[in-house]
């Protein structure tokens, strides 16, 4: 029973300290920096396969 009452305290108190906007604005921050890395990885990609079919 303590350790239920200590598990709700520690996710109480960490609600408490984070805004939901400050978490929010870390989720997108994330992933727009892996949405950018998959656009470069696809782009890159693209000009690697046309690069090859061209040499042909």
């Amino acid at each position: 029973m303590k350790t239920k009452l200590m598990r709700m305290l520690v996710l109480i108190t960490i609600l408490i300290t984070f805004t939901n906007c400050e978490l929010v604005e870390g989720i997108f921050k994330a992933g727009v920096g892996v949405g950018i890395f998959i656009v470069i990885a696809v782009i890159a990609a693209i000009i690697y396969v046309i690069s090859r079919f061209g040499k042909k």
